[in-house]
């Protein structure tokens, strides 16, 4: 987790007799319809909850960094809770690991103050989606890539990725049921790499819309699969018409590898993952 920026004043009252604690989460999202609890299906907030519950003797809610969507994989999540209960750091850490489903877990937890708001306080989130281009589907890690047959082209890809880059309204890439006020968000990096036949698209923003990501990468594997210029994304975005874009690319291939906070709030700096991914594409 890189930590950058300057510390905003703002503060977020904690009850009194609490303390306020934050924790990156990992979790393989391919059981769960998202971090955000639903009345209709397990989610990963109601995993952790149940945990953190069990360890602090009392009910204890979470507020997230981002609500990440079903299917959806995370390295980076960053959540926040308060709590009256008499524990440690290293209690949370093991006592939360040992209750938790395997496809979910804690890498770092600690305390916090009331400067600390897991949503409010983040600059920037980034995500990661891995794409296998090959001519048969993967066995292994099916649930952590997205298939595409054959091969793409990365010269078109790379080419339409200026396109993305700055404040704008992404509403071509927004997704149906979005509740943001404003469609514009600011992106400040968009990069693609290619190892083997693994493809690595990685983007940071202050902000995303609701499957965004996951509309730009379809969006990419039109351009990719010669379907569309590299020039179309840059056309796309300008018109604002979701209808006119691709369909939205699955969701088994994103993750949530890092949110970036004010140095003084005190996070750590973790490795992004997932941590199959190559050593040489860095962090």
């Amino acid at each position: 987790m890189k930590i950058t920026g300057s510390m905003s004043e703002k503060l977020y009252p904690i009850a009194p007799g609490c303390q306020r604690w934050a924790a990156v989460v990992s979790y393989n999202g391919a059981n769960y319809c998202g971090f955000q609890r639903q009345k209709h299906s397990p989610s990963v907030q109601q995993a952790l909850e149940q945990a953190l519950s069990s360890i602090a003797n009392q009910p204890v809610l979470t507020t997230c960094a981002g609500r990440t969507d079903t299917g959806v994989h995370a390295t980076g999540q960053v959540v926040h809770w308060d709590s009256s209960a008499a524990r440690t750091a290293r209690n949370w850490l093991a006592g939360v690991n040992r209750m938790l489903p395997d496809d979910v877990g804690l890498s770092w937890a600690g305390e916090v103050d009331e400067r600390f708001h897991a949503r409010f306080s983040a600059q920037s989130r980034t995500y990661r989606y891995c794409i296998l281009a090959a001519t048969t589907r993967p066995a292994v890690l099916a649930e952590g890539v997205t298939w595409v047959r054959g091969q793409l082209d990365m010269v078109a890809m790379q080419a339409a990725l200026p396109a993305l880059l700055g404040e704008k309204d992404f509403s071509a890439v927004r997704g149906a049921g979005c509740q943001s006020h404003s469609p514009n968000r600011c992106v400040t990096s968009a990069t693609l790499s290619k190892h083997g036949q693994l493809i690595v698209f990685e983007i940071s923003a202050n902000a995303f819309l609701l499957h965004m990501v996951r509309n730009i990468v379809g969006a990419l594997l039109w351009v990719g699969s010669g379907k569309k210029p590299a020039s179309w994304l840059a056309t796309l975005l300008a018109g604002r018409d979701r209808t006119a874009s691709a369909p939205t690319a699955s969701g088994r291939g994103l993750y949530l590898v890092s949110v970036d906070y004010p140095a003084q709030l005190g996070l750590p700096e973790l490795q992004r993952g997932p941590f199959w991914l190559p050593a040489e594409l860095g962090d």
